[in-house]
């Protein structure tokens, strides 16, 4: 299996945003330190829920102050932005890092944010979104690249700088229904599974993307998916739930209630505390034993075997440095023995 740590940059408290920042870089500096294979982060826009509006730019900070670490985005919100500029970008951090950074693309909601950057509804339905992701891989993968689509129209022009990494630097993209898993399988690309969803659901994705597969003719197998979980490890479950249960059902009620949609559709929220409940039954949550035995039911479940870990659930930024260390010293070992085997 291959672990990485999954950034929010969350701000659980109202305070000093910058600190929520400099705590969330300094958490994915510690995730290098602890031998984690990779770290992410999130994008979000005008919500307390995460403070990074920028995923690339938050990657290429952590690429810049890390050595080893692979770096991804987890997700940007491809939407928001022209393909082609998200594209450059990460040309660009592809070639600096020497091939270390993850390009990871999402639809994020039907928010304000689509009102705000000027892309409209229309970017984020579903031909508009497939047209994007189409323009976005192209530009990634060809040399001379123009579009004639309804929402891009531009003539041919040279990539620069073309990625160092061939055919195209590592992408994923984030799936939350069957249509996306399909969309994800036409262009042979890995799914990212959030932490909503339970080992069922996830299995479920990976079959419809199997099927949408073997439909366009592609091979499923060997296909890297990763999926996102909570991850804290304490002396015992019970201490655990306890700090989850403490921090997470505030943060969750402030910060996505914040989510403003574009255009008036209702929206359906969650229980903050009933979800909780829900996260720490799912995901790795406890005594390290805990945290080994629940990565190993999702990978004998799913076949997933990329596990990004939300460090940051305890709610306090020492809190998060222990946590992302004890999963470094007490849960990394074992987890990288069983890909041994």
């Amino acid at each position: 299996m291959k672990l990485g740590i999954f950034l929010l940059a969350a701000q659980f408290e109202a305070g000093d945003q910058g600190t929520v920042l400099t705590s969330a870089m300094d958490a994915g500096c510690a995730a290098e330190e602890a031998g984690f294979d990779e770290a992410w982060i999130a994008e979000h826009h005008f919500v307390p829920y995460g403070l990074c509006p920028s995923a690339v730019t938050f990657a290429a900070m952590l690429l810049g102050r890390t050595d080893r670490l692979r770096v991804g985005t987890a997700i940007s919100v491809l939407p928001n932005t022209h393909p082609v500029a998200l594209g450059e970008q990460a040309a660009l951090l592809d070639q600096l890092s020497g091939g270390r950074f993850t390009l990871g693309i999402g639809r994020g909601g039907p928010w304000v944010d689509l009102e705000v950057f000027g892309s409209g509804i229309e970017r984020y339905d579903e031909e508009g979104w497939a047209e994007s992701v189409d323009l976005l891989m192209r530009w990634l993968t060809l040399r001379r690249v123009g579009a004639e689509g309804k929402h891009f129209r531009f003539r041919p022009v040279p990539v620069v700088p073309r990625p160092l990494t061939r055919p195209h630097p590592p992408a994923i993209i984030a799936c939350t229904s069957a249509t996306s898993a399909a969309l994800a399988a036409r262009q042979g690309l890995p799914m990212l599974l959030g932490m909503h969803a339970d080992d069922c659901e996830k299995a479920e994705m990976i079959s419809a993307y199997d099927a949408a597969a073997r439909a366009c003719g592609r091979d499923p197998r060997g296909v890297e998916h990763a999926a996102a979980s909570v991850a804290l490890v304490a002396d015992s479950r019970a201490e655990a739930v306890r700090e989850l249960k403490a921090a997470l059902p505030r943060w969750l009620n402030r910060g996505l209630s914040a989510h403003q949609t574009v255009d008036g559709r209702a929206r359906t929220m969650r229980d903050p505390h009933a979800y909780t409940d829900y996260l720490c039954e799912i995901h790795p949550v406890g005594t390290p034993r805990d945290v080994i035995a629940a990565l190993r039911r999702t990978t004998e479940a799913t076949g997933i075997r990329r596990h990004l870990l939300f460090a940051e659930g305890a709610g306090r930024p020492e809190r998060t440095l222990d946590n992302i260390h004890r999963l470094g010293k007490e849960v990394l070992p074992e987890i990288r023995a069983d890909a041994e085997q």
